[in-house]
């Protein structure tokens, strides 16, 4: 299995490195950081950012709030269909897409894949199609993003274990190598995507947690404007932070084993592409 790490949508809010940490001007430089897996039941992604449609429909699709405090910068060439197509393959060659939740910045490219299958939570699915929802949860659940989407796969938390936590194994039609790990906490439905490669594992978090200094098994931290969106985006706070200690006794007592990391931190997204392709 050849793994590729995208980059599908960067976001730059006002204030540097008051949100990521680092920058040394205004801006900061928050990714969103996607999977693309080479299996042989063809490509597989774990999530897909922004889409085409987001791009170039920007007002319509997303919401009318967190782009602009995000500062959201799309670029068709960073849509994962860009960036599939960059390496020689089509939209058709997508054959699964994984989702860690349904979140606006995690869903925007699925219907340019039109023959994939879905495969996500139920619990998300269910949070995201409900008809009355809080002010948050219609901000970041843009039902435009997959409204023409028909092949869903969607799956009840439990079941085998990894590595101490409950694993959802046999995922439709995707190779054993590939299993989601419910992470409630930022949505109900918020799930890990696990992939097993030649190296060991590699874990998405997704939204798990937001920057890297939150896995500091010794002195976890997070920035003040990362802190402040993640405490805004919270649907159960309690098993967020549970998780997030989780996921930080998990690379305390398996780094030799496997590596974590989240969708929206620019230094993990660098050091896993400087990996020898393939991992």
């Amino acid at each position: 299995m050849r793994v590729h790490h995208l980059n599908c949508g960067t976001h730059c809010p006002l204030g540097g490195a008051f949100y990521d940490g680092a920058s040394r001007g205004l801006f900061a430089s928050i990714v969103t950081h996607c999977l693309l897996l080479e299996t042989d039941q063809g490509l597989v992604l774990v999530d897909t950012g922004y889409g085409l449609e987001d791009v170039r429909n920007t007002y319509a699709r997303l919401p009318f709030i967190w782009p602009a405090i995000l500062n959201v910068r799309l670029h068709e060439r960073d849509t994962a269909l860009r960036q599939v197509e960059a390496l020689g393959f089509s939209a058709r060659d997508v054959r699964h897409i994984v989702l860690t939740h349904l979140d606006f910045d995690h869903a925007g490219g699925l219907e340019d894949f039109p023959r994939a299958r879905i495969h996500v939570m139920a619990t998300e699915r269910e949070a995201a199609e409900r008809t009355r929802r809080s002010f948050v949860a219609n901000q970041r659940y843009r039902p435009r993003q997959w409204d023409d989407v028909r092949d869903w796969r969607t799956y009840a938390a439990g079941g085998e274990q990894w590595f101490g936590f409950e694993a959802v194994r046999g995922l439709d039609g995707l190779p054993p190598e590939i299993l989601m790990l419910p992470l409630r906490g930022h949505t109900l439905g918020h799930a890990g995507v696990a992939v097993q490669t030649r190296g060991g594992w590699l874990l998405h978090a997704g939204d798990a947690y937001l920057h890297h200094r939150q896995m500091n098994v010794a002195c976890p931290s997070c920035t003040p404007g990362l802190a402040v969106y993640q405490h805004i985006m919270d649907t159960d706070r309690p098993a967020r932070r549970h998780n997030q200690e989780r996921l930080r006794a998990l690379k305390r007592d398996h780094a030799g084993d496997l590596t974590i990391f989240c969708s929206h931190d620019r230094k993990e997204l660098t050091e896993l592409r400087q990996r020898v392709p393939g991992h």
